[in-house]
């Protein structure tokens, strides 16, 4: 069997207690009080796209729909407007996992800008859309930061999985 590019060493089998616990850590982190400027990344749609390309059994478009109303009450925004974003998010992104791993890193954030760059547009047009004003072109920073956070969250979230090097004459793997 042919190994993605990416697949360098093989990962121990995820924890969802983990999952679970990074996900509502990466909300808490959006719910901090620490103003709101239009370039702010959203660490919690990264750890959900993060989830829904390297576990998408487990993390899925129902979840990224109940974290976009959580986000929705939080911010006073219009009901549904993080919730389509984040779900049409993790959509594309369970759609395209299985191409973004063959991908090192970078060539990986490449591919997944222009998907966070469609959840703030349509998080963008549904609030226009109900009378909002626009925020400022400073809108476009959002989906690069994100974009740039990528490899350090898949680095971060990846390395409870690592398995540590012990070789063994009786296992070769």
């Amino acid at each position: 069997m042919i190994l993605p590019r990416s697949a360098d060493q093989l990962l121990l089998p995820v924890n969802p207690f983990f999952i679970g616990l990074s996900l509502l850590v990466a909300l808490a982190v959006n719910l901090l009080p620490a103003g709101r400027h239009p370039a702010q990344p959203d660490l919690l749609a990264v750890v959900l796209v993060f989830w829904n390309v390297h576990q998408p059994r487990r993390v899925g478009v129902g979840l990224a729909f109940l974290f976009g109303l959580l986000m929705d009450v939080h911010e006073g925004a219009l009901l549904g407007q993080h919730a389509l974003a984040y779900t049409l998010l993790s959509f594309t992104a369970i759609t395209i996992h299985r191409r973004l791993t063959w991908f090192g890193l970078a060539e990986q954030a490449l591919q997944i800008l222009p998907v966070f760059f469609a959840a703030h547009l349509v998080a963008l047009l549904v609030r226009m859309a109900a009378g909002g004003m626009f925020p400022g072109w400073w809108l476009l920073l959002a989906p690069v930061f994100e974009a740039l956070l990528w490899p350090l969250a898949t680095l971060a979230l990846l390395a409870p999985q690592r398995r540590a090097p012990d070789p063994d004459e009786n296992r070769p793997l």
